[in-house]
């Protein structure tokens, strides 16, 4: 979401801040023992990792790319150490690119998917949407290179996490109601896992975002990761 026209960006994102709507083996690797808690108890043990690696593809843009952020505070990173913490052994990708707009990301998913090729994802989670706002994009576009993208990745066997995304109202009733309606559509239609606005927890709260009003700040990631790594943790398929 960095490139585009910065003036109407304020102005989208001020209503939107504004809208009351290695393998198969077990790894032995955890993080450290904790010594001692805050309130001077021990800290209980750190939860070993085990299973097999889950590659998970953060498929998405700056919201992902950790545009204005330490790369260690991206999305991606935090989610991995999330689920690391939880024992799962992760890898979380991160394949975001500022500035991609759904017709950007449907023509490098196929790239991404093959330079994973010895490694297939267990989930890719898709986040996308949010430049076609920007620009100014009709609904219809928007949703047909999603549609398009999610034909490819259930062709290819590919879980998805489908992260939605919302209009501001200043765009009109009309358009607000196309493009809301675009992500559980398109859920429902391909059978992925969705998260109906995953800025949900975040986007009344200006604290969290930075100067940009757009981008979350570190803060706002970790409260993304919290809310959200329930649904990526079931969207993960059982048994593998």
């Amino acid at each position: 979401m960095h490139n585009g026209g910065w003036s109407k960006i304020g102005l989208v994102a001020a209503a939107m801040l504004t809208l009351a709507a290695c393998g198969d083996n077990a790894e032995e690797a955890a993080a450290p023992a904790g010594g001692v808690a805050e309130d001077g108890k021990p800290a209980l043990p750190a939860i070993p990792v085990m299973g097999p690696e889950r590659v998970i593809i953060a498929f998405g843009d700056s919201l992902f790319a950790g545009y204005g952020l330490d790369p260690r505070d991206a999305y991606p990173e935090k989610l991995e150490n999330a689920l690391r913490a939880k024992g799962i052994n992760a890898d979380v990708i991160n394949a975001g690119v500022s500035g991609d707009t759904t017709a950007a990301g449907l023509n490098r998913l196929e790239f991404t998917l093959a330079a994973q090729k010895d490694r297939p994802p267990a989930l890719l989670i898709l986040e996308l949407g949010g430049n076609d706002l920007l620009r100014g994009l009709s609904p219809e576009e928007t949703k047909a290179n999603l549609a398009k993208m999610l034909t490819i990745l259930q062709k290819q066997k590919v879980p998805v996490l489908l992260m939605g995304m919302r209009s501001p109202p200043n765009y009109g009733p009309e358009f607000q109601a196309q493009f809301d309606a675009i992500y559980a559509d398109l859920a429902k239609e391909y059978g992925a896992t969705l998260i109906p606005f995953w800025l949900e927890d975040i986007y009344r709260d200006p604290s969290l975002f930075q100067s940009d009003r757009i981008h979350p700040t570190a803060d706002g990631i970790e409260r993304l990761v919290a809310s959200t790594i329930p649904t990526v943790e079931g969207a993960l398929p059982k048994g593998e």
